[in-house]
């Protein structure tokens, strides 16, 4: 029998901050007995989630976008709203007398790979591993590259909540491509009967000779028609030449 073990509070609301239209401002705080979450998201789009391994807020947001950062001392309240997550978790439990718990769950589809950049020998860039459809969170995602493990570079988002109730994530390897280097994401969830992979190896495009075989056809019937417009040219004037003669 599964004891209740984890308490999620969930702060939703709809912010109009223009006359063009409403915006989707979302908080989510988490806790169990060992860890904890809170993260902030607008528009569907994570914008800061607090990072408590490395004792800090992270804003994973992407270069081309005008950056939107938090107020200082974010961090701080979300280590003191965990706090409190952990106090009501354990007023829950005493007041239920922990009561068994309808476990539901539901796997991760498959994982997409790709990169951040376009691929380029030599220079740096990062592989993205994206987890969605599972539930409940988190999900275990592991790199290798040519079968080694490797967790050097490696970070993960922490469960973004989908419209359905399902949860995504997002994993990353910083890494320089090589010619030849294979790399693997390995999901694992409890609802999995076996891990998922996705293999991704380091392909770069090579340039296309298309240009320069239209490019040489293209020359070579111009200079056709340049030859056969002279030789056509030259039997008129004799023609012409000898129909005055006659």
């Amino acid at each position: 029998m599964m004891k209740v073990s984890e308490l999620v509070l969930v702060l939703s609301c709809v912010l109009c901050v223009s006359a063009d239209g409403l915006h989707e401002d979302l908080c989510i705080i988490g806790c169990s007995d060992t860890d904890g979450e809170m993260m902030y998201s607008l528009d569907g789009e994570e914008l800061w989630y607090a990072d408590f391994i490395n004792k800090r807020g992270v804003e994973p947001q992407p270069s081309f976008i005008n950056h939107i950062s938090l107020v200082e001392g974010t961090y701080e309240g979300a280590v003191r709203f965990v706090q409190n997550c952990r106090q009501n978790m354990g007023v829950f439990r005493q007041a239920y007398n922990n009561p068994p718990l309808c476990f539901v769950s539901d796997p991760p589809s498959s994982p997409m790979i790709y990169t951040r950049d376009k691929v380029e020998l030599g220079v740096k860039n990062t592989l993205i591993c994206h987890v969605s459809g599972f539930y409940p969170a988190p999900v275990n995602v592991s790199w290798t590259k040519n079968e080694q493990k490797v967790t050097e570079g490696t970070s993960i988002n922490v469960p973004f909540p989908n419209k359905d109730g399902s949860f995504t994530q997002i994993s990353r390897l910083d890494f320089i491509p090589q010619l030849g280097d294979v790399y693997t994401c390995t999901v694992r969830h409890p609802a999995l009967n076996q891990p998922l992979t996705r293999i991704w190896d380091v392909e770069v495009q090579q340039p296309s000779i298309g240009p320069a075989v239209f490019c040489g056809v293209g020359l070579t019937v111009g200079l056709l028609g340049v030859a056969a417009g002279t030789f056509f040219l030259i039997k008129g004037n004799e023609y012409q030449s000898d129909y005055r003669l006659m």
